[in-house]
């Protein structure tokens, strides 16, 4: 890849996504296939599968629920996952914060999530071709800054992310070669507590479609 002044590092999930909404949809249609019960089920197993990989796997969770079990109504609700209108959730401004932000550097999604739902989710809202194919997928994308790094080699970066835990272990891990925005979106941002005191953003914006307004000369350390 070709070295870059300016990269920024875009997370999807309530970054860009509007997935507590994809969440609660999820949760009523696994109440109506299902019921109470089988809902309270997956919740369950997908919180389990969390804590063991680090990351939603969605498609695994209804694989774990459907058991023994016949088939329907477990089909359809793959075809929930896999045929969700992701585009139809994409934040109000998210498009045009990554055309503007093109303008001074490279946009590149950097994510966590498994490697079928996660990618097929960001196709589906439209991200991978507004992306241009600039794409990352990890499993714990603060572990991997070295292999980021070395595909999109810049001389600063900006991570653009809803999650706290994110945002700081970027700071402490890359230093003043990183500006931080936190996007106050979503129930990880509603929760930001003392590690972001302790911590601070470099900028902090109330929706990712702030920053499709936001000037040059904040980035004036980046660049």
């Amino acid at each position: 890849m070709p070295h870059d002044s300016l990269v920024f590092l875009f997370d999807v999930d309530n970054t860009l996504l509007d997935n507590d909404r994809f969440g609660a949809d999820l949760a009523a249609r696994l109440e109506h296939a299902v019921g109470v019960d089988g809902r309270d089920r997956y919740n369950a197993i997908d919180k389990e599968i969390r804590s063991q990989v680090g990351y939603a796997d969605y498609l695994g969770a209804l694989q774990r629920l459907r058991g023994n079990d016949g088939a329907t109504p477990y089909m359809d609700l793959a075809f929930f996952l896999l045929d969700y209108p992701f585009d139809e959730r994409r934040f109000t401004g998210a498009l045009e914060a990554v055309d503007h932000v093109r303008t001074m550097g490279r946009p590149v999604v950097m994510s966590d999530g498994d490697t079928v739902f996660q990618p097929r989710k960001i196709r589906r809202a439209g991200l991978w071709d507004a992306f241009r194919g600039d794409v990352l997928i990890y499993v714990h994308k603060e572990d991997m800054l070295d292999d980021m790094q070395r595909r999109y080699p810049a001389d600063h970066y900006v991570m653009v992310d809803d999650k706290p835990r994110i945002l700081v272990a970027m700071k402490k891990l890359m230093g003043d070669k990183v500006t931080t925005v936190f996007v106050r979106q979503g129930h990880y941002a509603a929760a930001a507590g003392a590690d972001l005191e302790a911590t601070p953003p470099d900028i902090t914006i109330d929706a990712i479609g702030d920053l499709a307004s936001m000037p040059a000369d904040r980035f004036s350390r980046a660049t």
